[in-house]
C-alpha cells in the first residue's frame, strides 16, 4: 500500500531542464516502500519495505548502516529502540543478501510525536525516502 506523498512530484512532470532526473528508490536503492503506520497505541511508528535488488537493497539491511525517522513538522528525530534481549527493532540481515520480493521492517519510537496524515522522512545511512505520509 503505497501512500499519495510516497512520490515527491508527479510521475507526468518533468524536472526542470537545468536539474538532472531524479532517481526512483527502486532504481537507486533497490526497494519499494510499502507502508508508514502508528503501531502499538501510538508508541511505534511501524516502516515496510519490499525488497526489489537484493544487491542494492543489502544496503539498506546492514546494522552498521543507521536508521533514524524525522518528522518533517517539527524537525524531530525519532530512533530505533533497542532491547536487551532483542537489539534494535529493526530486521537486518548477518550473512549474504536480503530475500527478493521479502517485506522488511524498521521500528522507530514514537513518543506520539506523529500521527496518521502527516509526513515523515526516514534515513538509513545514506538512503533517503522525504514526504511519505503516515497511514
Amino acid at each position: 500500500i503505497l501512500s499519495a506523498g510516497v512520490h515527491a512530484r508527479a510521475q507526468d512532470e518533468s524536472p526542470p531542464a537545468d536539474q538532472p532526473q531524479k532517481i526512483s528508490l527502486e532504481e537507486q536503492w533497490g526497494v519499494k516502500i510499502e507502508s508508514l503506520r502508528i503501531s502499538a497505541a501510538g508508541n511505534l511508528v511501524d516502516f515496510r519495505f519490499r525488497i526489489i535488488d537484493p544487491e542494492k537493497a543489502s544496503y539498506l539491511v546492514d546494522r552498521k548502516n543507521k536508521a533514524y525517522m524525522i518528522d518533517q513538522s517539527s524537525g524531530k528525530v525519532l530512533s530505533v529502540p533497542t532491547t536487551a534481549k532483542v537489539g534494535p527493532l529493526r530486521q537486518t540481515v548477518r550473512y549474504g543478501l536480503p530475500k527478493a520480493d521479502r517485506v522488511y521492517f524498521i521500528l522507530f519510537g514514537n513518543p506520539h510525536v506523529l500521527k496518521s496524515g502527516d509526513k515523515a522522512t526516514v534515513v538509513i545511512g545514506d538512503f533517503r525516502a522525504e514526504n511519505i505520509v503516515i497511514e
